[in-house]
C-alpha cells in the first residue's frame, strides 16, 4: 500500500508540474497573440451556472492606444471592460484557472485553443502562420504602408462596425455591407481634410442631423476622438426613438462618453449654444435646408451635407425655354436635384463659406452621391444678383434662401 501511495503521489506531482508548465506556456501564448493582429478571443463553457456564461475579447484603439475590450455575457445582459495588455493577460489566465473550460484565440498570425478538463489539466494547441511579402521576408500585419489610406481597414476589428453588421468579429467585411464600408471610409477622408479647421485646444461641438443608425456618426467619433485625440462632443439627432435608444446603448457600451443621441427635429433643435461642425447626411428634402440654415446661424466652421430627395424645386421649376426636356419627369427630377444643390452651395458662398460640391461615392452605388462641403472663411461672395436672375428664370423660391434672409447671422 505504501508503494502504491508513493506512485500516486509521484504521478500527482508530475501532473502538477505539467500543469504549471502549461500555465506558463499559456501566458507566453497570450503575450504573443494579444496585439493589433488579434481577430478575437472567446472564453466559453463555464464550470458553474449563474455567473458569466461567455467572454469575447477584441482589440480596440482608444485615445490612440491599443487596449483589449472584454465583453462579458450573462443572461440577457452584457458588461464591458477595457484592459491594457498585461491586465488582459491576467484576466484571461484567471478565467482559465477554474472558471471556464475553453479558450479560443484567432489572429492574423495563427490560432490557439485551450481545453481544461474536470481535473483542471490543460490541453493547449497552437498553430502559427507567418505572413510574408514577395521577397519571403516576414512583415508586420499592422504595417501602415498601404496603397490606399483607409482609416478603418479590413482585417482590423472595429467594435461598432461589428455590432452594426458591417464587419465580422475577425475583422472581415460582410459582403452585403461592403458598399457601406467604402462609404464610411470615403466620409472619413472628408473629415481628414477639414482637421485644420478644428481646435485641439478646446472642445469642438459636432451635430449630426438625421443620424439614423449612425454608421457614420460612430465612425466620425472614433476617428476624431479615439484615433486623433481631438476634444469633441458629438450629438446625433433623429426622429426615430427606437433607433436613437439603440445608438445610446452602443455608445455607452464602447465607452464613448462624449457621444450622445437625442430624438428631435432638425428645425426646432436648440440644445447647444455654439456648434463647430454640422453634418447632415440624407436628410430628406427641405430638412437639409433647415440644417444648413442652423449651421450658418451658429457660425459653424465646417458643414458636411449629403442632400436627399430634393422635391421643392421640382414642384416650382418652370421654363418655356427648357420645356421640351422638362416634360420628361425623370429629366426634370434630376435637373431639379442638381440645381437645388448648386443653389444651396451658392447661398452658402454668399454667407461666407468656401463651398465645394464633391462626389461622395461612385454613381454605380447610389445616385444620391453629392456631398456639399463648406468651410467658413468670413468673406462673403457677392453673388446675390446672379442668384436672383437664375431663380427668376427657373421660377424657383428655395426655402434656404428664405431661412437665411430671416436671420443670416443667428443674432
Amino acid at each position: 500500500m505504501a508503494v502504491q501511495n508513493g506512485v500516486l503521489d509521484h504521478c500527482q506531482e508530475e501532473m502538477k508540474q505539467v500543469n504549471e508548465q502549461e500555465r506558463t506556456r499559456l501566458k507566453d501564448v497570450l503575450d504573443d497573440f494579444l496585439d493589433g493582429r488579434l481577430y478575437g478571443a472567446t472564453i466559453s463553457n463555464p464550470l458553474s451556472k449563474g455567473g458569466i456564461e461567455k467572454v469575447k475579447i477584441r482589440p480596440v484603439m482608444l485615445r490612440g492606444s491599443l487596449v483589449f475590450q472584454a465583453e462579458e455575457f450573462k443572461g440577457n445582459q452584457t458588461f464591458h471592460k477595457n484592459l491594457e495588455k498585461e491586465d488582459a493577460k491576467e484576466y484571461v489566465s484567471r478565467c482559465m484557472d477554474g472558471s471556464f473550460k475553453q479558450l479560443e484565440l484567432k489572429s492574423q498570425t495563427g490560432e490557439a485553443r485551450l481545453l481544461v478538463n474536470k481535473k483542471g489539466a490543460f490541453n493547449l494547441k497552437v498553430k502559427k502562420e507567418e505572413l510574408q511579402d514577395k521577397s519571403g521576408e516576414a512583415i508586420p500585419v499592422l504595417s501602415h504602408n498601404r496603397k490606399k489610406k483607409y482609416v478603418l481597414e479590413e482585417g482590423r476589428p472595429v467594435p461598432f462596425l461589428i455590432d452594426l453588421g458591417v464587419m465580422t468579429e475577425e475583422g472581415k467585411i460582410v459582403r452585403a455591407r461592403y458598399d457601406k464600408f467604402r462609404q464610411i471610409n470615403r466620409f472619413l477622408e472628408f473629415i481628414e481634410d477639414i482637421l485644420p479647421n478644428l481646435d485641439k485646444g478646446r472642445e469642438n461641438v459636432i451635430i449630426d442631423f438625421g443620424c439614423g443608425k449612425s454608421y457614420l456618426t460612430f465612425a466620425m467619433y472614433y476617428y476624431l476622438k479615439e484615433l486623433k485625440g481631438y476634444p469633441i462632443r458629438v450629438i446625433g439627432l433623429d426622429l426615430k426613438k427606437d433607433v436613437i435608444d439603440r445608438c445610446n446603448v452602443l455608445s455607452r457600451a464602447y465607452g464613448f462618453d462624449c457621444l450622445q443621441f437625442y430624438t428631435g427635429d432638425i428645425a426646432s433643435f436648440e440644445g447647444v449654444d455654439h456648434v463647430d461642425m454640422v453634418v447632415t447626411l440624407h436628410a430628406c428634402d427641405t430638412a437639409t435646408d433647415y440644417a444648413l440654415a442652423k449651421a450658418v446661424r451658429w457660425g459653424a466652421k465646417v458643414i458636411l451635407s449629403v442632400p436627399c430627395c430634393q422635391h421643392e424645386l421640382n414642384r416650382q421649376i418652370r421654363s418655356e425655354l427648357l420645356e421640351p426636356v422638362l416634360q420628361y419627369g425623370l429629366i426634370k427630377e434630376r435637373m431639379a436635384a442638381l440645381f437645388t444643390d448648386g443653389i444651396r452651395a451658392q447661398l452658402l458662398e454668399g454667407a461666407g463659406y468656401r463651398t465645394q460640391i464633391l462626389e461622395f461615392i461612385d454613381m454605380e452605388h447610389t445616385p444620391k452621391n453629392i456631398l456639399i462641403r463648406a468651410v467658413k472663411q468670413g468673406e462673403k461672395k457677392d453673388n446675390k444678383k446672379e442668384l436672383e436672375d437664375m431663380l427668376q428664370f427657373l421660377h424657383g423660391d428655395p426655402l434656404l434662401k428664405k431661412l437665411l434672409a430671416e436671420d443670416p447671422t443667428g443674432s
